[in-house]
């Protein structure tokens, strides 16, 4: 198969060489690397010209196509007639070296699918399963990880998700597929995250990234998976594995932040349930609020103190404006 990989780069010149290097040892090579940059500096471009990656292409935008929805969309526009699939990666993430290779072969073994995901491995301590109906641990398929504060809370209150990780529970808040352990197989989800994500290129024939996603656009992908999972099948290769090291550079202060996990946490619910019922929605705001003091309980319970009181404070914010100016879909 034909396949493009698409990174769009915003103010991180170093990261993206990084990624670069590991793409260089993979052993099957994208036929093109398209380079969507939206840094106000020159930078990523100064270095770039400094090295040398086979099929590259670099496009520098400017105010009108920056913020990484928009971005993807310009990204799109430029790929070829001859490619079958579209790859995107984050700036700040190291491939192992057979990542294409395993991404690739999901679409041979599903036929059916329309999107496919890779797997993080340096984000999740995994272990075999050794214990059980430990509330201290998650478990799925024979393995196990640490449950997190957040999950433990909502136990107490009814609140766990009840369908598998990579899907959306009608209260929304499910488990992400970082809740898939590193077995080696192939999961169906409905749920893919951007920066480690692959589509048909078909798929961009009827849909594109939503522009309601301004700047950094957190839970684009979530949107974007949604409605794709409306049409197909959309699956996760935990053999396609890479490393993300989550650079500090170009993400929002943590009061954007804050707020933008509230609204377009509830915007990316309605994309899959437009009218929930009321059992559904008390139990959103019942999460929302948990969460929220759970991350105020972190001013006294971390070192990052003013981080976690400006973040908290942004989704408080983002909550009340649900009330008096809920986000519209496009």
């Amino acid at each position: 198969m034909n396949f493009s990989l698409l990174i769009c780069t915003y103010m991180r010149p170093k990261a993206i060489i990084q990624l670069l290097e590991s793409v260089n040892k993979q052993t099957l090579y994208p036929n093109d690397i398209i380079i969507i940059d939206g840094s106000t500096n020159r930078d990523t471009e100064i270095i770039l010209k400094d090295k040398a990656f086979k099929n590259l292409s670099y496009y520098k935008v400017e105010a009108d196509n920056r913020g990484l929805t928009k971005q993807r969309n310009f990204g799109i526009t430029h790929v070829g007639n001859t490619i079958d699939v579209v790859c995107f990666l984050d700036d700040d993430v190291v491939l192992e070296p057979h990542y294409f290779e395993q991404l690739l072969s999901t679409y041979k073994a599903h036929p059916e699918a329309l999107a496919v995901g890779g797997y993080i491995t340096n984000e999740i301590d995994w272990q075999k399963q050794t214990t059980e109906n430990d509330t201290n641990y998650f478990y799925y398929d024979g393995w196990q990880r640490k449950e997190p504060l957040r999950f433990k809370i909502r136990r107490l209150f009814g609140v766990l998700p009840d369908v598998p990780p990579g899907f959306m529970p009608t209260f929304s808040n499910g488990r992400s597929v970082s809740f898939l352990p590193p077995s080696g197989k192939v999961y169906p989800v409905e749920q893919i995250m951007g920066g480690v994500s692959s589509y048909k290129k078909e798929v961009f024939d009827t849909l594109n990234f939503s522009t309601y996603f301004e700047g950094y656009g957190l839970y684009e992908d979530a949107d974007f998976s949604l409605r794709i999972a409306k049409q197909g099948m959309l699956y996760i290769n935990t053999a396609a594995q890479l490393a993300h090291h989550h650079e500090p550079s170009g993400r929002p202060n943590k009061f954007s932040y804050g707020k933008m996990v509230i609204r377009n946490g509830w915007y990316v619910w309605r994309v899959k349930y437009s009218n929930p019922k009321f059992k559904a929605r008390f139990k959103w705001h019942v999460i929302a609020i948990l969460l929220t003091k759970v991350r105020l309980l972190n001013v006294i319970t971390t070192a990052n103190k003013k981080e976690a009181f400006t973040e908290s404070l942004g989704r408080i914010v983002g909550w009340f404006s649900l009330f008096f100016n809920p986000p519209k879909h496009n």
